[in-house]
């Protein structure tokens, strides 16, 4: 393997993809992503821009891997709209073909087979792709649909790694179409999954946090948080003092800290009510939160018993934000006067 520069490095990977020769579009790529730390973001971007009409066009079943690529470069230079577009672009197609693959495989052989068993692939070529007239198929869409089946997770991918971002979240392409393509595949595609979730996120939520016991209120806004457990760590983060107050481990497992699984694991500090009283399972995320009279309501009363759990965030990218501001005690009383008891 030569030691390229990244501008050679990106025009070996164009001439194998032209030549169709697998064994050097795989040392491109290493090359690739072994010069990409070296290089200056100007370099990065410059290599990015050249990459996104190849992401365009790259064959299904040969691609996913330098979408991935494409997708960790940009924390090198350059922003992510280089590449977002044409990545999400990918990542719709692919799990549209997966869907219908998954559809037509059911319909006429049954379960499909599992995503990530790539020993699957030849039984599934020879039963899928040699009767591909029978599904209404050419031989070639055959093909691809498989392709689509297995590789999804892969496409997929950078797509789950750049919307970790808040910036790449909120400026999101063709949210509409990727949220049903996902919503399609995610029971199937571990990746689809997660990225489900953070199509999710909530970014710049207002929220009316009410402290029962003390008769306190905050106006709370929240951005990048992942699901109730995280929601509940940095609520108590946030409102609660002293000893009711999670550990440092904790909220750094919780925010950005490099342990996700602190030594003895989370513990719960609050049970989380909405404004009608039913409580908040922490299995659920914040935009599962109902709406309560105008706001989404979170009510913090004393746990009913200990909970505790292993991890302080799902998405370790993803950085939350809390913040919280205390409301004059005659809003307070007002709206603790709203909420109903817990159930």
């Amino acid at each position: 393997m030569q030691d390229r520069g990244l501008e050679t490095s990106v025009d070996a990977v164009i001439a194998a993809l032209e030549a169709f020769d697998r064994e050097a579009f795989g040392e491109a790529m290493q090359d690739l992503a072994q010069a990409t730390p070296r290089s200056r973001p100007d370099e990065v971007a410059t290599a990015l821009t050249r990459l996104a009409p190849v992401l365009a066009e790259l064959p299904i079943g040969i691609g996913g891997h330098l979408a991935q690529l494409a997708g960790s470069m940009v924390d090198f230079g350059g922003t992510p709209d280089l590449v977002l577009p044409v990545l999400v672009e990918r990542a719709c197609e692919v799990l549209e073909a997966a869907a219908r693959f998954r559809a037509l495989h059911e319909k006429a052989y049954g379960e499909a087979p599992d995503p990530d068993d790539h020993e699957a692939i030849g039984t599934t070529i020879e039963r899928f792709a040699d009767g591909a007239a029978a599904h209404g198929l050419s031989e070639v869409e055959g093909q691809t649909l498989i392709e689509a089946w297995f590789t999804a997770g892969v496409w997929v991918q950078p797509v789950l790694y750049l919307a970790q971002r808040r910036d790449v979240r909120v400026s999101l392409p063709q949210r509409e179409r990727l949220t049903a393509a996902v919503e399609a595949t995610r029971e199937q595609i571990g990746t689809a999954g997660w990225l489900h979730g953070l199509l999710l996120v909530l970014d710049d939520e207002p929220l009316i946090v009410l402290h029962r016991a003390t008769g306190r209120a905050f106006e709370v806004t929240i951005s990048g948080i992942g699901d109730n457990f995280q929601l509940h760590t940095l609520l108590a983060a946030a409102i609660l003092d002293g000893d009711d107050r999670p550990s440092e481990e904790e909220i750094a497992a919780a925010t950005d800290g490099p342990e996700l699984e602190p030594e003895g694991g989370m513990t719960g500090r609050v049970n989380l009510v909405d404004g009608e009283g039913t409580w908040i399972w922490n299995e659920g995320r914040p935009a599962d939160i109902p709406v309560y009279e105008g706001a989404r309501v979170v009510v913090l009363d004393p746990p009913p018993y200990r909970r505790t759990w292993n991890t302080g965030r799902p998405y370790p990218l993803m950085v939350p934000s809390v913040t919280a501001e205390q409301l004059p005690s005659a809003e307070a009383a007002a709206w603790l006067s709203k909420v109903k008891p817990a159930a």
